[in-house]
Order: C-alpha cells, then structure tokens, then sequence
C-alpha cells in the first residue's frame, strides 16, 4: 500500500501514527506530495476527486482517503482494535472534536498563507479560533478520564491536533487553563510513535 501525504498536515499525522502504532510501517509506504488548498497535483487528484490528502492507494481495491475512513480501514483490516465496540461512539465523537478543532486550525493557517494580506480577516481568524478553544475545554472538562483509557483512535486524534497547535500557533497558548490536557499531551507527545512522524 502507498499512503499519499504531506508531514506538515495533522490528518496525514493521524494516519501516520496509526501506521506506527499498529506496527504497519513495512506494508505502508509513504509517497510524500508538495500541495496547497490552490495548487493540487494531478497524482493526488487523480486518486481523491476532492484533491485532498491524506489518501491510501491499496493493493486489492480502489484508493480510500480521509483520515477517518483510512484509519478505519487500517483498524478493520489489521485488527488494530482502536475502534473498541463498548466505547465506539465516544471514540468517533472525540475523535470528531480532534478533526473539527483540525479543521480549525488549518484555516487559521490558509487565511494567512494562501489570502492577500489586505484580504485578511482578523474576524475569520478569531472565529476559527473560537472552534479550537470551544473543543480544547470540552476535552479539558469532559473528556479526560477517556484519555486516560487504553490506547484508541480518538486518543490518536487528540495527539495530532494538540501537537498541530504547537506547530503552527505556538503563540496561542492553547495550554492556559488546561492543565489535565496539557500534562496528558507532554506524554502522549514522547510515544515513539508521535515522535516519529513529527514535521520538520
């Protein structure tokens, strides 16, 4: 299999430390891609009509992409058991609040690298923003004793995304105030898996 990336993106980290943790790094290869919200190579248009990547050409089958349904596929496949059945959809829902705080903070980046700068809109930015902290205080508040738990997709999720957040916004302090967070990623941060696949 040949999984089409970028480092720098949090959605292809998801699945990358998937890969690492599931002990798939031999059945994986990885076909890193120069891409931008405008420019999108025709290899990974071709493979995902939406140009989007993280996307996962398999061997037996048509190319899958979005890192939910790779990870999935990866989980199902491999019997990663990452997506435990008594706790499936508290998985897809934190994992959901990691993706949507991801989405978040990528446009926060577009908005500065891709638009003019007399079209920039503090107002976007902030609103962005205001997603990212809205996600990190339910984390915060209601989801700890999840994290905490055996090692599952979500936890996968919430590792890129904070991680994403020190990479991009380091100025945004997404710390202050959370101090359960925060001490769960400074471990969460040191798995060889994580440290592994962290972008340059």
């Amino acid at each position: 299999m040949k999984l089409i990336m970028s480092p720098a993106s949090p959605f292809v980290r998801k699945v990358r430390v998937t890969i690492h943790e599931g002990g798939l790094t031999e059945q994986v290869t990885e076909h890193p891609v120069t891409t931008t919200a405008l420019d999108t190579p025709a290899e990974v248009r071709a493979a995902n009509p939406t140009g989007k990547i993280p996307v996962l050409l398999r061997d037996d089958g048509p190319a899958i992409y979005d890192s939910r349904v790779i990870t999935r596929y990866l989980d199902a496949t491999f019997d990663l058991r990452l997506y435990p059945a008594s706790r499936l959809w508290e998985v897809l829902t934190l994992e959901a609040t990691a993706d949507g705080l991801m989405d978040a903070a990528v446009l926060m980046v577009y908005e500065h690298r891709l638009r003019p700068e007399e079209l920039w809109s503090e107002a976007w930015t902030e609103a962005q923003w205001g997603k990212v902290t809205g996600a990190l205080d339910a984390i915060e508040n209601r989801w700890m004793s999840h994290l905490a738990g055996p090692l599952d997709a979500a936890q996968i999720a919430v590792g890129c995304a904070l991680s994403y957040l020190d990479f991009r916004h380091p100025g945004r302090s997404w710390r202050d105030g959370r101090p359960a967070l925060a001490e769960w990623h400074a471990a969460f941060g040191a798995r060889p898996s994580m440290l592994e696949t962290a972008p340059e």
